[in-house]
């Protein structure tokens, strides 16, 4: 295929960027409203709702009692997973478990000069749900991914909510399950899984939040629940953007731009912005040549010709200040002196820093968290981890001479906003 190249000094380049940046509709009213109707009816029927979802779109007559999986079957399947692979999956846990053990919080206080001891106290949420997507493929990553750092944090309990096709679940998913400490695998998929995790049925027990990447109805059911519990944000196709220079391997940039476009939902996106001319027709003769060995080869040049495209820009600043506006999911710096240009940069779900640290590496074994902002939301959000599964706590001791100290001014402050109560419920102490 031929992949479009874009420069920078084109004056029609600003129009066609933001065309190649624009997403589908993958919050349409349509599926908004389909949602909707999901969410309400698994709210007032339950499980009952749930069998009729499942059947209705993932093809699976299940009775109530078959929603949750055996403890058995994990346990089996765990046992029967081939052993490269389960040395992997293992590998992998370890991995990510000690990345996000460096980020747990502690709770902390100090005493103040006025005498009052202020602190924050950091509590485990008491039990979430990860929702872990089946639909065009099967993901034991996004197992470790979202149910490890709950582990690390401390959360008591953990349910993992996925589709299962006609034959069951992969066993590499379940193996995951059983090694990511889940405690109980769902049997349900999309916005029916989302709103059994955030309301509770006989079947499935009421979370305190939902984490983890979905389909667009799984997104704007999310969007529904998102009060009753929390979520994580709202994940969407993936995506990656890399900077090249004309030193870079065009082998590796090219495979790297063809893995994100290869995750399946048809929207991803794939963007290189290089200071080299010549870079972006080694690489575009890259993808020409790899896209033939690929099995998904239809699927992955849909999505480049569609979100795709090689940039030539005109130097370094000019990239850098792209990558910011763009805000990408991944982003690959395949340059000289790449740790000097990471911080230079603000809006990116990952770094990934010289040509041996693929956005695949983050994708499964690094360590980091792979559920990352997409869509830009860099700009404001933060990767999975420890954090989002704890609550902070704010807790005040104070004493009578510390509070007698500060009346004075807490009794202004009231009255200031009109609020002659708040001033009496501290003069009151002293009269």
């Amino acid at each position: 295929m031929t992949i479009r190249v874009l420069a920078t000094t084109d004056p029609a380049f600003r129009r066609k960027f933001a065309a190649i940046r624009e997403r589908g509709a993958q919050t349409s009213a349509a599926v908004d409203e389909g949602a909707r109707a999901i969410v309400a009816a698994v709210r007032k029927r339950g499980d009952k709702a749930l069998v009729e979802l499942t059947e209705k779109y993932d093809g699976v007559a299940l009775q109530p009692r078959q929603l949750r999986v055996p403890q058995a079957d994990i346990d089996a399947a765990a046992e029967q997973l081939e052993p490269a692979a389960r040395a992997a999956l293992q590998l992998a846990a370890r991995r990510i478990a000690a990345f996000h053990a460096k980020q747990v919080e502690k709770s902390w206080s100090y005493r103040d000069a006025e005498g009052f001891k202020l602190g924050q106290q950091i509590t485990p949420l008491r039990r979430v749900g990860v929702y872990v997507p089946g639909g065009h493929a099967s993901y034991p990553s996004s197992v470790l991914m979202t149910a490890i750092p709950a582990r690390v944090a401390g959360v008591e309990e953990v349910i993992m909510l996925s589709p299962a096709g006609k034959d069951g679940y992969n066993p590499a998913v379940l193996a995951a399950a059983k090694i990511a400490g889940v405690d109980a695998v769902f049997r349900i998929g999309g916005a029916q899984a989302v709103a059994a995790a955030a309301f509770g049925t006989k079947s499935v027990p009421k979370v305190d939040k939902i984490v983890g990447p979905g389909n667009a109805w799984v997104q704007a059911a999310k969007k529904l629940v998102y009060g009753d519990v929390d979520i994580d944000g709202m994940a969407g196709p993936s995506e990656v953007l890399v900077i090249a220079d004309a030193a870079a391997n065009p082998v590796y940039v090219a495979a790297d731009l063809l893995a994100q476009a290869e995750h399946g939902s048809g929207d991803e996106c794939a963007l290189l912005l290089t200071t080299a001319a010549s870079m972006a027709q080694r690489v575009a003769a890259e993808i020409d040549a790899q896209l033939r060995e690929l099995p998904r080869r239809q699927a992955v040049e849909a999505v480049l010709r569609r979100r795709g495209a090689l940039v030539v820009v005109r130097d370094l600043d000019e990239a850098i200040a792209l990558a910011e506006e763009v805000a990408p999911e991944h982003l690959e710096l395949q340059v000289a002196r790449p740790e000097a240009v990471a911080k230079r940069l603000r809006n990116a779900g990952a770094i990934f820093i010289g040509p041996f640290a693929p956005a695949a590496l983050g994708d499964y074994m690094a360590g980091p968290n792979h559920v990352l902002p997409t869509g830009g939301t860099a700009r404001f959000f933060s990767p999975l981890g420890v954090y989002d599964f704890v609550k902070r706590t704010s807790v005040v001791s104070a004493t009578s001479k510390g509070l007698r100290g500060l009346a004075p001014s807490i009794a202004a402050l009231a009255t200031l906003e009109g609020y002659e109560a708040h001033a009496a419920a501290v003069r009151r102490r002293f009269s």
